[in-house]
């Protein structure tokens, strides 16, 4: 027996119905505001992409004094990473179309649009109207959502649905090349696909601001360093040799100047305006997801269109061939690993700390290896670099087990940093 996001009890097996809880009036103007869009290629950016800045807090931004007794929740997250990039090609199971869509590192959230977007493309030519999804997690409801918009008549079978899925364990900030893959092994082209990738999620998410609940929502987030960005310690060369392990954390590929011109850039804080207890600040408005809202309101619109949820899980890719459906879009996440004995993908452990909502301090911070994040379902700390490995850090760990000690040193680094403050003395 399992519970769904509503607390209802469930067989394995049995088919979830669209539920009451639903027709709120946000979710269905959530659902009319995007029912338009359909599965095409993005439009060239413009300068009228880019978001307005939210209003700056200067000095008066609020400390948070986060603590370890504070701690409302651990996650563990597994990044699916592949040297290569994600895996979007075809291949065929008895008599079943299988289009993959996993692999996509630290970016699935923030390229699962995009990725969906091509993959659909794709599943249109098969001329099939059913389609199965396989997997609940953002990439796989996004790709379901995309299926529909497109006219496609489409079945979820997954194990867990988006709120018990890895894909809640992550921090949930735009992040679209990061542990995407290798750039000595990625393909030729793969760069443009990434771009065609990120452009199309980017448009997308930005249909969702300003909806109640504030699904997606810009934040300002602060780098703070305790040396001058300009001396910083000079870049490592990358490998030469390509391969499925990255070996240095300038291995893995970095495509962000391409979308530079949609992107809001970073901003020096002169020291006037620095109320941090570090010497060096630079600001950027940065795109984040917050989940419980988020992800109630992707199932929402799957609901109201007709779409169905099987609870199932897979063992091997012959289990597919039981389906009633021709196509299938194959959104396993790091689960391809076991069920689809795909060795290409590498564990990349991230853990995440939760503490309890500060809505009266809406900002992030990145600082001596630890990110913090101020979400409307708590503040997401985050150690990301504690031990100087850069984006090595968890690469090949597939441990899902929280780790207290690791939680109580992220937080420690931000409860130096505001005991620091001046208004702390206050």
């Amino acid at each position: 027996m399992q519970r769904d996001d509503s607390g209802t009890v469930m067989d394995t097996g049995r088919i979830i119905s669209r539920r009451g809880v639903f027709a709120s009036g946000a979710a269905l103007g959530a659902a009319a505001m995007i029912a338009g869009q359909r599965a095409v290629l993005p439009r060239a950016a413009s300068a009228g992409d880019t978001p307005p800045q939210p209003p700056r807090h200067g000095s008066a931004l609020v400390p948070m004094h986060p603590r370890v007794d504070q701690i409302t929740d651990l996650k563990v997250c597994i990044r699916p990473f592949r040297a290569a990039g994600p895996r979007l090609d075809v291949e065929r199971i008895g008599n079943k179309i299988v289009f993959h869509n996993y692999g996509h590192g630290g970016s699935g959230w923030s390229l699962s649009w995009g990725s969906a977007n091509l993959v659909v493309g794709n599943v249109a030519a098969t001329l099939n109207r059913k389609v199965a999804v396989i997997g609940c997690g953002i990439v796989g409801l996004t790709a379901a959502l995309t299926a529909q918009r497109a006219g496609f008549d489409v079945t979820i079978y997954a194990r867990d649905l988006l709120p018990h899925t890895r894909s809640v364990r992550a921090n949930g900030s735009w992040t679209p090349d990061s542990r995407i893959a290798l750039t000595q092994t990625a393909a030729p082209g793969f760069a443009d696909q990434w771009e065609q990738m990120a452009r199309f999620s980017w448009a997308t998410y930005r249909t969702y601001l300003g909806l109640p609940g504030a699904p997606i929502m810009f934040e300002d987030n602060y780098i703070l360093s305790d040396t001058s960005f300009e001396n910083q310690h000079p870049t490592p060369a990358p490998s030469e040799a390509p391969g499925a392990m990255p070996r240095v954390s300038e291995d893995f590929a970095r495509y962000s100047g391409r979308i530079r011109d949609i992107v809001p850039a970073a901003e020096d804080v002169p020291p006037a305006e620095n109320p941090f207890a570090a010497p060096h600040a630079r600001r950027r408005s940065l795109m984040i997801y917050n989940f419980g809202a988020y992800g109630h309101l992707l199932l929402s619109e799957f609901h109201q269109a007709g779409g169905r949820i099987v609870i199932r899980e897979f063992h091997s890719p012959h289990d597919l061939t039981t389906l009633p459906e021709k196509v299938i879009i194959n959104c396993p996440g790091y689960a391809a690993r076991e069920w689809w004995r795909d060795d290409s993908l590498v564990p990349v452990r991230g853990q995440t700390a939760w503490l309890p909502p500060r809505p009266d301090a809406p900002y992030g911070l990145v600082y001596r290896g630890a990110a913090l994040l101020s979400k409307t379902d708590g503040v997401m700390i985050q150690a990301f670099d504690l031990d100087g490995l850069g984006e090595m850090t968890g690469v090949g760990n597939s441990l899902e087990h929280p780790d207290p000690a690791e939680a109580a040193r992220a937080i420690g680094v931000f409860a130096d940093l505001f005991a620091r403050m001046p208004a702390a003395a206050g």
